[in-house]
């Protein structure tokens, strides 16, 4: 069905075009010279064309057979429906029941059951052993008498520690500061009069004020003497010495007790 509609789509653009190209072909120049050589339309002015060689006369013509075909063409396409070729199947039924062959079924290889453990061997006892009896260890019935010692053993008591008693606090300031027996003017003539104005420091010109630090115990005692600022030569472990030797002070007070008090104590060393 393809293959005729094809055909005759073919058929009907080839014949008219070969219909029309046969019609053209007679119309030659030279003849068409000779056929209108002497007639009015060869003396005419305006005639551009001679009318057999004159194609625009056919125009009408042409659009009609065109539309013609054109029609037929479309309608053809519309109208055209392909037939499926039935599909031949690929499993055939050629096949007989000789041909099939059986294949035996393989039988599958099963170890043997391992074998049974041995039954447990069965040990005889005799009957006809003698037992012999364990002999008594005591007496229950016992003559004599049995001491118990006990020994006592000392335990270790866990030992508690005792709490040593904190120190005393050392104060800086308190309500009456401790003084030296007989004042300040009796403490200057102490230092003047117990201090040695090193040689190391004369020979060297040195002068100048050792500050000296050291706490008046509740009991008016000095102790824990040291610097606090010196100028060397000498000066500073005389000004020292006299300190430790100083007597008893009148201790300070704080809410009416006696405590510790730091004291910082200037002495003047100045060459005469």
């Amino acid at each position: 069905m393809g293959t005729l509609t094809i055909w005759v789509v073919l058929a009907l653009l080839v014949i008219p075009i070969a219909f029309f190209m046969f019609i053209f072909s007679r119309n030659k120049p030279e003849d068409l010279l000779k056929e209108y050589a002497g007639t009015e339309e060869d003396k005419s002015v305006f005639v551009k064309k001679y009318d057999k060689a004159d194609v625009y006369k056919h125009r009408n013509t042409f659009m009609q057979v065109g539309l013609a075909v054109a029609l037929g063409i479309v309608l053809l396409a519309f109208n055209y429906h392909p037939k499926e070729e039935a599909v031949s199947s690929l499993v055939t039924d050629n096949f007989s029941e000789e041909d099939i062959e059986e294949i035996p079924q393989t039988s599958q290889y099963k170890p043997p059951p391992p074998p049974p453990p041995p039954p447990p061997e069965v040990i005889e006892v005799e009957d006809d052993i003698e037992v012999e009896k364990t002999p008594e260890l005591f007496n229950q019935e016992m003559d004599v008498e049995t001491v118990i010692e006990t020994q006592y053993v000392p335990v270790d008591e866990p030992v508690m520690k005792k709490e040593e008693p904190k120190e005393p606090e050392i104060f800086v300031v308190v309500e009456e500061m401790p003084t030296f027996p007989g004042g300040d003017k009796a403490l200057y003539e102490f230092l003047a009069k117990n201090i040695k104005y090193p040689a190391v420091a004369k020979d060297n010109g040195i002068e100048g004020k050792v500050y000296i630090k050291f706490v008046v115990n509740e009991d008016g005692s000095v102790s824990q003497v040291q610097l606090a600022r010196g100028i060397g030569g000498g000066c500073d472990e005389e000004a020292m010495r006299v300190v430790k030797d100083m007597p008893k002070w009148k201790p300070g007070k704080q809410r009416g007790k006696n405590v510790k008090v730091w004291y910082t104590l200037p002495v003047y060393f100045k060459l005469q």
